[in-house]
């Protein structure tokens, strides 16, 4: 589409037509225009006149006389009209022929009509009211064009715009989904990497497998049932699979010894482990909220714990959750079917004082669910199968742990085929010395 605008064009050049049989009159007419900006063309007859408009160009007035041999003026502006669409035109008539005048108005579309003898003033009056009147048509026609064809260009504009918006905005679509599968696949391998990082942390003690899995899993069951934001969520999962990333600081000796049976230095070494795990993450600015979670989950409600003596709602939610959940998982009496119930009886003496109280109905339900049997129990018998034996829906009735002591994934895991997949994988890494417990329902 042109950048240019549209100018109005300088005065359109305008011949005006006289036809007459009389040539003295033609003269007359010749020389009262002398002066004007016409051209003047003439005709002595109608088919005469018929030709001049075949041939010249710009013709946007006629004038022609009534009686004339051989054709009248009403039948030559009648043909005048097919002929020159455009022109204005217009009869000299005698007093005398008003029905003809009227016929040329009706039948040739006359502009005007002038009664011979006229009166020069009057003729160039008319003429030139009939010139502009030409010039304002043949402007707007021009100007009409302009805008038609502005209009056609802007169109196919608008078409092409309209094509290129479509491709942008699938270009944008498809880029958007491209980066939505890369930042789920990002995610999805930060919490493998913690994962794994909390796996390696926990080999140093076989005592303590799994433990922060199960820390993990309980904290993250209760802030789903006290329904908190999912960014809290992502903060205490991180905190709660990290909590104990200090103790890789720790002396070995220390490990394998309780903190309740430690003293002096040993105990304030020990201690230590939380603001050290703190330390470990504080360089990596996502993790700084997790940070803080695990410098406090060893304070006490009652203000009595460590490092910082924090006391009630001064200490994280996520902290007090966790403090909870890893006193649970330490404390369980694993390989009786009572575990749960056991290790809730020695919570309870804590309460107030160590822990929150107003977390624990939360921590009743979640302890039970994820340390009792799965739901299906009754429906499902135990089997020991090999990896190419595993479908989707078996029930892990052990935790799965590889043959150099690291645990890929915990009891009761529902297996779908990414779990098998990564079964897979791992017994082609480091195979398993023995099948997989799992359980499956009964035939």
């Amino acid at each position: 589409m042109s950048d240019a605008p549209e100018q109005i064009q300088p005065e359109i050049p305008l011949n005006i037509l006289f036809v007459d049989d009389e040539p003295n009159i033609l003269t007359a007419l010749r020389r009262l225009l002398m002066d004007e900006d016409f051209g003047v063309l003439t005709a002595a007859s109608g088919y005469e006149g018929l030709e001049v408009l075949k041939t010249s160009t710009e013709v946007g007035v006629i004038v022609s006389d009534q009686r004339m041999p051989g054709m009248t003026g009403v039948e030559f502006l009648e043909q005048a009209r097919g002929v020159a669409p455009q022109a204005l035109r217009i009869l000299l008539t005698g007093y005398a022929d008003m029905e003809a005048t009227i016929a040329a108005i009706n039948r040739g579309g006359a502009y005007r009509y002038l009664t011979k003898p006229w009166d020069d003033q009057a003729l160039l009056m008319t003429l030139r009211e009939a010139a502009t009147q030409y010039r304002l048509r043949r402007e707007n026609e021009r100007l009409n064009q302009i805008v038609s064809r502005q209009n056609e260009e802007l169109r196919q504009w608008n078409g092409r715009l309209k094509s290129r918006v479509l491709e942008q905005t699938a270009e944008i679509r498809k880029k958007n989904e491209e980066l939505r599968a890369k930042n789920a696949r990002l995610r999805a391998n930060y919490r493998d990497t913690i994962g794994a990082l909390s796996g390696l942390l926990e080999m140093r003690a076989a005592h303590m497998r799994n433990h922060a899995r199960n820390v993990c899993a309980l904290s993250l069951g209760v802030a789903a049932a006290m329904d908190l934001p999912e960014e809290q969520r992502e903060e205490l999962q991180v905190a709660a699979l990290l909590h104990d990333i200090g103790e890789i600081g720790t002396p070995d000796g220390l490990l394998r010894r309780r903190a309740e049976d430690l003293m002096g230095e040993e105990l304030h070494t020990y201690l230590q482990h939380t603001v050290r795990g703190q330390m470990a993450i504080d360089a990596i600015a996502d993790l700084r909220g997790a940070g803080v979670l695990i410098r406090h989950h060893h304070e006490h409600y009652d203000g009595s714990g460590y490092p910082d003596g924090l006391a009630g709602t001064a200490i994280p939610l996520g902290a007090r959750i966790i403090a909870l959940a890893d006193f649970v998982d330490r404390h369980l009496p694993r390989g009786t079917e009572r575990a749960a119930d056991l290790v809730l009886t020695l919570l309870q003496p804590h309460l107030g004082t160590r822990f929150d109280t107003s977390l624990y109905p939360y921590f009743d339900q979640v302890v039970r669910a994820h340390y009792g049997p799965p739901v299906e129990a009754a429906d499902m018998e135990p089997r020991l199968l090999r990896p190419g034996e595993l479908r989707c829906g078996m029930v892990l009735n052990d935790d799965l742990v590889s043959s150099t002591g690291l645990l890929l994934l915990s009891r009761n895991a529902v297996l779908d085929e990414a779990a098998i997949a990564a079964i897979h994988r791992y017994h082609e890494l480091d195979p398993f010395r023995r099948g997989i417990g799992v359980l499956v329902k009964k035939r």
